[in-house]
């Protein structure tokens, strides 16, 4: 039962998370054509609400807390434990290590990295806009509040 609830919980912020994510990137897409890494390079000169967005994105996704996606890993991971998966735990854990690098690469190009030609500035359109930020809303809320983790627990047992 604790699993069931821990992967509802985890594929909620793993759609806010990826739709945060690759909304940036359409975003940037559709209006400039680019869609490089070395593009983002400087981002957050010229567009630093899109980075902001796509940082909290990517670090949802990485499993940085106090984001939604640390707690859905860690949700993930510990209903496994209790059920005596420690191999696939393990496993799990030495690829979110690994991932961790590459979703912070374009974090790293975004803030770090150095562009004499940035990407302009995006005028996003609202509704893109509006999505963008409410995946983001739902990546920061659901990391914070424990009750929608304590509702899909209730839910998977029944108890309302």
């Amino acid at each position: 039962q604790a699993g069931m609830a821990s992967v509802v919980y985890f594929l909620l912020v793993y759609v806010f998370s990826n739709l945060a994510a690759f909304g940036v990137i359409s975003a940037i897409y559709y209006t400039t054509g680019k869609e490089n890494m070395n593009d983002y390079k400087g981002l957050y000169k010229t567009n630093p609400k899109l980075t902001l967005l796509f940082t909290l994105a990517l670090f949802s996704l990485a499993g940085i807390p106090p984001l939604a996606g640390f707690f859905g890993k860690y949700f993930l991971f510990y209903a496994a434990a209790q059920e005596g998966y420690y191999i696939l735990v393990l496993f799990g854990l030495l690829n979110t290590v690994v991932s961790l690098y590459y979703y912070l690469l374009p974090v790293k190009a975004m803030l770090i990295d150095t562009n004499d030609n940035p990407i302009p500035h995006i005028k996003t359109p609202f509704l893109t806009g509006a999505a963008i930020i409410f995946c983001v809303v739902a990546i920061v809320i659901t990391g914070l509040v424990p009750d929608f983790y304590d509702y899909a627990f209730s839910v998977s047992f029944g108890i309302k």
